[in-house]
């Protein structure tokens, strides 16, 4: 069996929980380690996910020769900087989607990967959620027959503190649906229709309250294949249950309706309607997506959510802000 892939996490923040706790079932294949400004925050990681080490610096974490690998998930604003250490130190990487603010940044990162000849994944663990993985099976089995319409709502009211970093565009490298929209966005053109052209519509901005960012798009797109579809993201609407939504695709044969988060989908086309519940261990993908990075570094391929895949969402993001 081969021996566990050795990571450490830079910045101990929200994200960094999150990880942890979904990587505690795959402690005999992966082992984490914590890098902090506060070394106190470091080792309350370490200790909490029963860590193999703690670091008060990320370049220490860096250049530790026990580590293969390493996860930046520390705000936008640092990623460019860290990623190009570590693949400098031989590491793989895997970096917080969004990884850059712009597409220059990727060029510099791919450029810098292809001469340490190391694994980069974005982490884009929506690619790899069970929803997603379904919606890709459905369309391609045809159920729905030739897509005509594509309906994505992501809209819900949370709001930011008054000290986030997110309320400082400097340091999350754009807005709101920039930091987080962007998560849609690919969901959006990974289902096997791509996007090809697109159009963001931003509402009149509140900068009232704690949280000053813009906090809403509405984006409307074509497909390859011909159909079209619309993105409406905020995060400063109410919706129902606080976070209950609901999207669609539509086509000739029929339609998919689905909890935008993943909860349940129903299909109504070809056959009965099913309805589906697409997976709950892990619903938002963040063990397949772990799975996959440990995956390629074994065998020295790309991960499904690679670097190239990831600067196609940005080319999308471009459009959007074009205007």
């Amino acid at each position: 069996m081969p021996a566990p892939l050795r990571i450490a996490f830079l910045g101990c923040g929200f994200i960094t929980r999150v990880h942890s706790r979904n990587l505690k079932r795959f402690r005999s294949e992966i082992v984490c380690g914590y890098a902090s400004c506060d070394q106190a925050k470091a080792a309350a990681f370490c200790g909490q996910f029963r860590g193999t080490g703690s670091y008060s610096d990320y370049a220490d974490a860096i250049n530790d020769p026990n580590v293969d690998a390493v996860v930046i998930a520390v705000p936008p604003a640092f990623h460019l900087n860290l990623t190009l250490q570590a693949l400098a130190a031989g590491k793989h990487v895997l970096v917080e989607k969004p990884a850059f603010p712009a597409m220059g940044d990727y060029e510099t990162v791919r450029e810098a990967r292809d001469r340490a000849r190391r694994v980069v994944l974005i982490g884009e663990n929506d690619h790899y959620k069970p929803l997603a993985i379904t919606l890709r099976k459905l369309l391609a089995d045809g159920v729905i027959g030739e897509m005509v319409f594509a309906h994505f709502s992501s809209i819900v009211k949370r709001l930011k503190t008054a000290d986030d970093w997110r309320n400082d565009e400097s340091m999350a490298g754009g807005d709101a649906f920039f930091e987080e929209g962007i998560h849609w966005l690919h969901l959006a053109s990974s289902l096997g229709p791509k996007i090809t052209n697109l159009t963001g519509y931003r509402p009149s901005v509140s900068r009232d309250g704690p949280d000053r960012r813009a906090k809403s798009m509405m984006v409307a797109f074509t497909y390859d294949n011909g159909a079209v579809g619309s993105l409406y993201y905020s995060r400063e609407i109410p919706s129902l249950l606080k976070g209950l939504r609901l999207s669609k695709l539509m086509g000739r044969k029929g339609v998919i309706t689905f909890e935008s988060n993943g909860i349940v989908l129903l299909a109504r086309g070809q056959g009965f309607p099913r309805l589906i519940f697409p997976g709950f261990r892990d619903m938002r993908g963040y063990q397949a997506m772990y799975l996959d990075f440990r995956r390629s570094i074994l065998a020295g391929t790309a991960p499904e959510m690679s670097l190239e895949r990831a600067m196609d969402d940005q080319r999308l993001m471009d459009q959007i802000y074009a205007r």
